[in-house]
This record gives structure tokens, sequence and C-alpha cells, in this order.
């Protein structure tokens, strides 16, 4: 798809993201979103950051800073103008929205679900960060000093793959 292609493309892939927006009915990152578009339909990278810049400027989403993500959602305008205009969105096109959007939100929530990442401090200390995140909201997170790169690697790594067992047993300890 090129950027100048004809009108009524560029309309559909607009119209798919505000679509895809009032399915979802929440906060969605950037990331998120261009993630179900492309379970949809193949799209340009760019041209997607261009689709998103020009719905915000006609305020048909807006978007906004949470912790270290930025999350657009579909304003009241852009749900109005989604009425409109959702004929021009093809019927092929929603029906795999349809279809796709629930097992495609379930596998996002449980990636976004845990995450860790380490900072360095020095060539030597590192700052290990473990969190889990529901909602978009940070539910529990933890710190942790490494002092060296394969430390933090196995840390974040243990917690990755372990935090369904290791979240529990600290929030017992919290709470004896």
């Amino acid at each position: 798809m090129k950027l100048g292609a004809d009108n009524e493309t560029l309309a559909e892939n607009k119209i798919l993201i505000l679509y895809l927006l009032s399915i979802i009915k929440r906060p969605v990152s950037n990331d998120e979103l261009y993630r179900l578009v492309l379970s949809i339909q193949d799209m340009n990278y760019f041209y997607f950051q261009q689709f998103l810049l020009d719905l915000e400027n006609n305020e048909y989403i807006i978007n906004y800073q949470k912790e270290n993500d930025i999350l657009y959602e579909i304003t009241e305008k852009g749900k109005s103008t989604l009425e409109l205009t959702i004929d021009v969105l093809p019927g092929i096109i929603k029906l795999k929205v349809d279809e796709n959007i629930k097992g495609e939100l379930q596998e996002i929530k449980n990636e976004s679900a845990v995450r860790a990442e380490f900072i360095p401090l020095s060539e030597k200390e590192f700052i290990v960060k473990c969190k889990i995140i529901e909602n978009s909201i940070t539910i529990f997170e933890i710190q942790a000093f490494a002092n060296s790169r394969d430390q933090a690697i196995k840390i974040v790594q243990n917690w990755e793959a372990n935090a369904g067992t290791i979240y529990p047993k600290v929030l017992q300890m919290l709470n004896e």
C-alpha cells in the first residue's frame, strides 16, 4: 500500500483503526494497536503512525502517557464518525476483526502481564525491574540489584518464566 493510494483505501485504514478501538473498549498501547491491525491486514508501520496522527489531529482518538506506554482511545467524536462511515469498511475486514480480536487481545494481555528489564548503573552494576501489569496498571513491581550483566539477565529470565510462582510467594511473605 502506498500512502498516495486512493482516498478510499486511506479512509478504510483509518476506519479500521477506529473500529478496533471501538471494539476493544479500553485504552491500548501503540504496539498493541499496531499488532491488532497487522492481524487483520498488512500495513506499513510508518503509514500506521501517520493514520494515528491524522485521527488524533481530527480529534477522533486521543493518546496519553501512562507509565512507559502511550495509550490510545477513541473519542465520542470518533465513535460518531465511525457510525457514519462504518459502511466504507469492507465486510470481509469486519469479519476478520470479529473473528481475530478476542484471541489477539488475550495473547497480548498474556504477554504484557509479566515484564522485566535491567538498567545498567555501570559496567558491573545493574538494577533489575520486575513487574506484573493488568489492564495497563502495574499491580506488582520489585527492583533488585545485580552485580553483573549475566546475573541481571538471569533474574529477568527467571522472572519471565516463573512470575506466577514468585509473585504469590512474595505477597504471602509480605502479609505474614
